[in-house]
Order: structure tokens, then C-alpha cells, then sequence
């Protein structure tokens, strides 16, 4: 069973305007910096390196019925190379569906990760509205604690 300290995906102290400052690809670079700004209009809180690529906002502790336990934050997103990985905090039932819907090209992975190739393929406006559902369900799903 995996405890806290052996997960790998933990806060760190790396700056997140250094790192989003050091992403290569320009234009990955600019939603970076677009998706800082959406992503604390959200929360109200301060983003922080999760990891070596993540950027997270706020923190939960969560423990699954195996037993496994850890840290996470509750909604992010990396910058990759071949994506912008958007952590939306996830939801149940079916509203999400339809915000999906009109999002634009997408791609959806396993957990709840959103993949999006640049912005100017999405709806900002549905965008903001699915990071807000997501952020939503996580405070009524875990405690939830903002940064």
C-alpha cells in the first residue's frame, strides 16, 4: 500500500511563474499564462508547482476504500509538449455532458483529465464553467483547502 511520502506528485517550492516563463512552445506558453489567470478568477487562491510539471490550486487529503492515501490539488493543469492536461476536479451525473458538448476539440483520459491542444480550440466561457463545476464537486467530496 502506498503511503503519503511514496507518491510522486508533491508540492514543491519551484516558482510557477519560472516555470511557466521556461515553457518552450510559445503559444503553450501564452494559454499557460491565460489558464493562471482562469484558474485563480475560479479559486481565489495562489497556484504552486505540484511535481515538476503541474500547477496546482488549493489541496485535499483524500483516502481511497484501498486504503491508499495522499495529497493532491484539487483542480490544475500542466502545460505538456503534446497537450495542455487540464485537472478539473471531475463531478458525477450527467450536467458535465453537455458543458463537454460545447467545449470544442478535446480529448478526455482516464481520471477525469481534460487534453486540449491550444485555447483557441475551446469555449473559454464553458471552459470556466466546467473548472468551476469541478471545483465544486471536490469541496463537497473532500475537505479542501485553499492556497
Amino acid at each position: 500500500m502506498a503511503t503519503a511520502k511514496d507518491i510522486k506528485t508533491q508540492p514543491t517550492a519551484v516558482s510557477v511563474k519560472d516555470f511557466v516563463a521556461a515553457v518552450e512552445n510559445d503559444t503553450r506558453r501564452k494559454d499557460a499564462e491565460q489558464l493562471l489567470k482562469l484558474f485563480a478568477k475560479i479559486t481565489g487562491w495562489k497556484p504552486k508547482m505540484w511535481g515538476p510539471t503541474i500547477i496546482g490550486y488549493g489541496t485535499y487529503h483524500y483516502t481511497y476504500d484501498t486504503g491508499r492515501e495522499g495529497d493532491a490539488c484539487v483542480v490544475g493543469f500542466s502545460p505538456r509538449k503534446a497537450s495542455l492536461s487540464v485537472y478539473w476536479g471531475g463531478c458525477e451525473g450527467d450536467e458535465p455532458k453537455a458543458l463537454f458538448a460545447k467545449l470544442g476539440k478535446h480529448k478526455m483520459g482516464a481520471g477525469g483529465c481534460l487534453y486540449i491542444n491550444k485555447l483557441a480550440d475551446v469555449d473559454m466561457a464553458v471552459l470556466e464553467k466546467i473548472v468551476s463545476g469541478g471545483l465544486a464537486h471536490m469541496k463537497k467530496k473532500w475537505p479542501v483547502k485553499g492556497s
